[in-house]
């Protein structure tokens, strides 16, 4: 929360530029965070970590490339260095997404559990159910994050600068599909931080979305 806060702070009222550059950095301390704080310590879920950044990578490749997964766009230069137009930290993005997105609907499908507990049992009692809400909840994010993303100069919609409602088609479908391979995985997605920095993400999005309205970067 504190590096966030000091971030939109920064952003807003101080240096943009100097503080948007900060992002890559930002990125991989969070992958960090969700790394540590588990309470299992495997190689599976370090094996999940390479298959969403190897499966966003390809994907916004695609897309980047050919228009035709997420619609026509272009990523700027703050998320550091790229490899065929897509910086190589979008993949560990997708990881942080999708598995925060993970922990938070085993969260929600444990509110309608006897014992509360937040446990892989919840998915095996609802799977269709968790990768259904984790799938929308990681298509939320990205529906909040895309235009304060586009005001930090992360990426830019040609065209008109509409973002298209295939961008969000093809962010259901990927994250439903990365769900579908954490669940047969079986790695136990408890993990409180990762719900916290989920909502984390999302307040500081819609602070840029509301208070950055009046710049461009």
């Amino acid at each position: 929360m504190v590096i966030h806060v000091v971030g939109l702070i920064g952003i807003l009222y101080i240096d943009r530029y100097r503080f948007v550059v900060l992002t890559p950095i930002t990125l991989l301390i969070m992958a960090g965070f969700l790394l540590r704080t588990r309470k299992e310590k495997n190689y599976r879920l370090y094996i999940f970590a390479g298959i969403c950044w190897l499966a966003g990578m390809l994907a916004e490749i695609a897309g980047v490339q050919t228009g035709f997964l997420f619609g026509d766009y272009r990523y700027g230069k703050w998320l550091g260095p790229a490899f065929a137009g897509v910086p190589l930290l979008i993949g560990v993005n997708w990881f942080i997404i999708v598995f925060c997105s993970a922990s938070l609907a085993v969260w929600v499908l444990s509110q309608f559990d006897k014992k509360k507990s937040i446990s892989a049992r919840a998915i095996r009692k609802n799977p269709f159910l968790f990768i259904l809400l984790g799938a929308l909840f990681a298509t939320l994010f990205d529906w909040i994050m895309e235009p304060g993303a586009v005001r930090l100069g992360f990426w830019i919609w040609k065209g008109n600068g509409e973002i298209p409602m295939l961008n969000y088609l093809s962010w259901f479908l990927l994250s439903a599909i990365l769900l579908v391979v954490f669940r047969r995985m079986r790695i136990n997605p408890e993990n409180r931080f990762a719900v916290q920095l989920y909502f984390i993400q999302i307040v500081f999005f819609l602070l840029i979305r509301i208070l950055g309205s009046t710049f461009n970067v």
